[in-house]
């Protein structure tokens, strides 16, 4: 796991970690002199069998971010941060489906402010307490 994502994880609300989660992913995937987008979701994606190690490799990478969400939202439901009716592994799932999203528009040309306003219509959505 990456230092963006392990402060992500340490804050203090369901709805922070998905804040910081959402916006670092639209800086990460937008600083200025660096390639757009993310290796890890973009990389190896559509490759032929011969790439297949480097495809299962970013697959369980993203998977491993998915289950650290998972637990930390398990956490946020058991201390009464979410509803006791969310489904933390499809919160989970949701949460890495925008951010996934927001590194392929990103190398797409997306803007950094178009892609906070993104981040930001998709935190809208949060649940709450």
């Amino acid at each position: 796991m990456n230092r963006h994502a392990s402060r992500a994880l340490a804050e203090p609300t369901s709805d922070a970690v998905a804040t910081a989660v959402l916006h670092g992913t639209v800086e990460a995937a937008t600083m200025p002199g660096l390639p757009t987008g993310c290796l890890g979701v973009q990389g190896a994606l559509a490759t032929g069998d011969d790439s297949r190690p480097v495809r299962d490799a970013l697959i369980a990478w993203r998977e491993d971010g998915r289950a650290h969400l998972t637990r930390r939202f398990q956490q946020a439901v058991d201390a009464g941060d979410l509803p006791p009716s969310t489904d933390p592994h499809l919160l989970a799932l949701y949460l890495r489906t925008v951010a996934n999203g927001i590194a392929v528009q990103a190398a797409s040309g997306s803007s950094r402010p178009e892609l906070l306003q993104v981040a930001n219509l998709a935190l809208g959505s949060w649940p709450k307490q």
